[in-house]
């Protein structure tokens, strides 16, 4: 892209709005946060979806560069959220996230509207490149969301994809807790801890799905 083209569009991106990331490491937060303001975007920063939300709620951004294992709000509810306010629906969607997210996983956070899916740890280059495609394209261009009985029917299924690897780790991070050395012994114990909190909130948010589908008289599969 020639300067000029760079300056039209950062031109653009003061009316348009900034550009939101959404991701709750602070390191990789910070990371994209510096690659982008180096080449002039402006940005804004939320640690989760519900944080994420109430920014929107305040400055409209351009684009949204989203996680998806996030607390509180992850990323798949967030972009549903986005996605079905007549509001906020036009606003473009970018996945960033780790190499260890299934196929299954990825392929759900695009049916849910985004426009691309990158994977961690993403290099500058190509994230630079992919946000300057995504702000130049035409809006209607841009894939829809979906329902809220297909999303929940996806999600169920994707948290409890994810429940299931969490009490994987749990056992294992038992197993180890009693077998390593009394030097190792309190890293193993805070990531089990740390591990139950996690699933905890899982098995929160599948009941949650649970009671929408039962709602809306939809099974689960």
């Amino acid at each position: 892209m020639s300067s000029r083209a760079i300056a039209l569009q950062l031109a653009a991106m003061a009316e348009l709005g900034p550009i939101l990331i959404v991701e709750d490491i602070p390191y990789l937060l910070e990371l994209m946060e510096v690659t982008l303001k180096y080449k002039g975007y402006p940005v804004i920063t939320a640690r989760d979806g519900d944080q994420a939300l109430g920014l929107i709620a305040v400055e409209r951004p351009a684009l949204i560069l989203t996680d998806i294992l996030m607390p509180k709000l992850d990323g798949f509810a967030f972009a549903h959220k986005v996605r079905n306010n007549p509001k906020t629906s036009d606003i473009p969607i970018i996945f960033v996230s780790a190499t260890y997210i299934s196929e299954q996983d990825k392929a759900f956070a695009l049916s849910l509207g985004a426009v691309r899916f990158l994977e961690k740890p993403v290099e500058a280059e190509e994230l630079l490149l992919t946000v300057a495609e995504v702000l130049t394209q035409d809006p209607k261009t841009f894939p829809s969301g979906i329902s809220n009985t297909e999303f929940y029917r996806g999600y169920h299924a994707r948290l409890e994809a994810k429940l299931r690897e969490k009490k994987d780790q749990i056992t294992r991070a038992k197993r180890l807790v009693d077998t390593v050395s009394d030097e190792q012994r309190p890293m193993f114990e805070a990531l089990l801890v740390q591990t139950e909190v996690q699933r905890g909130h899982i098995e929160t948010e599948l009941r949650t799905v649970q009671e929408r589908l039962g709602d809306s008289g939809t099974s689960p599969s």
